[in-house]
């Protein structure tokens, strides 16, 4: 039997449960769905683990049988310097039913359950593992990751990563952009003429609307900051597969890089900062119009308004030179440089010794 207040809802209950009477939804569905969007909302506020195991969204293994795992890389199974792959690890168990970790596998198994013990790669806490962007430090090595769960000691998997340099590098010595200019303020308004009297046995005049007042000027924009000289060197590892040694230097700073020229590529940018915008002159206030009377007031000029900042000038490009050793000469292609507002970049052959 219905209750009295599914019967006879009334207007002070809250306004949800209000709506949803005069609906006609079923106190079931109704509790049902205000208990849903209560246990949505609480996870997303919190965020909290225990709350997504309760509901389902994650699993602990500690409580989980498990009778095997596996690793893999899905957008490897190779890495290159400086790029980060994200790690999957899946879990069968006894019954078949398989189990993959968050993040990358969008799974329900935590990665705070499990442990990651890399050699030549870097792993953090959240499944992704990381080649150190310097070549020198794993030049010749295979990275390897070792992976066991603490609350079952009996499972352990294990992946070869082989490294990678047929990828598309990038270094950029760029200047920086110029600031914006501010916007001018706008005028203000004049006032409106006060009212006269269009009676024709008492007449008076309207009052004059007074001026609009200027807007002001919009400030320049910045200009961009120069890109330092580059210097370039490159040297050839030969091979069945060759390979380049890089070395790119500016600003008193040095990048390396072992690029695989089939297919592989290095960017180096040396770009002018591009030139700040000025920024917009403040529109100039109306003029007040004049009030009504016999006769109406005049109304007020509107105020100029203010000049438009002008645009800052573009930084100037650095000087890129180029120094390869012969043997290298064929494989320059893979080399793409970069210098708006700079000078064109200079080649110089001569032979380069390994860079390390």
């Amino acid at each position: 039997m219905p209750s009295f207040q599914e019967s006879h809802p009334n207007k002070t209950l809250r306004p949800r449960s209000w709506l949803l009477s005069k609906l006609g939804v079923p106190h079931l569905i109704r509790t049902n769905s205000l208990k849903c969007l209560a246990a949505v909302s609480l996870v997303a506020l919190s965020g909290c683990t225990a709350v997504k195991v309760k509901l389902g969204m994650r699993v602990y293994l500690a409580k989980t049988p498990v009778a095997s795992m596996q690793a893999s890389l899905p957008k490897g199974p190779a890495i290159a310097p400086g790029q980060k792959l994200a790690l999957v690890v899946q879990f069968t168990q006894p019954d078949g039913k398989v189990l993959l970790t968050e993040g990358q596998g969008s799974g329900k198994v935590l990665w705070s359950e499990i442990t990651v013990t890399p050699t030549v790669v870097i792993a953090d806490q959240k499944g992704n593992v990381t080649l150190p962007r310097d070549p020198r430090v794993s030049d010749g090595k295979t990275g390897h990751i070792v992976i066991t769960v603490p609350t079952h000691p009996d499972l352990h998997a294990e992946l070869d990563i082989p490294l990678t340099y047929d990828y598309k590098f990038s270094a950029s010595f760029s200047g920086g952009a110029g600031s914006s200019g501010m916007n001018g303020t706008d005028g203000i308004d004049g006032t409106s003429g006060s009212m006269g009297s269009i009676d024709p046995n008492n007449p008076s005049p309207g009052g004059n609307g007074s001026n609009g007042t200027d807007g002001s000027n919009g400030q320049d924009g910045g200009n961009g900051g120069d890109a330092p000289p580059v210097v370039i060197r490159v040297a050839l590892r030969s091979g069945a597969r060759p390979l380049l040694q890089v070395s790119v230097s500016a600003a008193g700073k040095q990048r390396f890089y072992l690029l695989d020229p089939q297919g592989g590529m290095l960017t180096v940018r040396a770009d002018g900062g591009a030139a700040g915008s000025g920024g917009r002159g403040g529109r100039g206030g109306r003029g007040g119009s004049g009030g009504i009377g016999t006769p109406s007031g005049s109304s007020g000029m509107d105020g100029a308004s203010g000049r438009n900042g002008f645009d800052g000038s573009p930084g100037k490009g650095g000087r890129i030179t180029v120094t390869y050793d012969p043997q290298a000469k064929p494989f320059l292609t893979a080399l793409h440089l970069f210098h708006q507002y700079g000078p064109d970049p200079i080649f110089r052959e001569e032979p380069v010794a390994p860079l390390w």
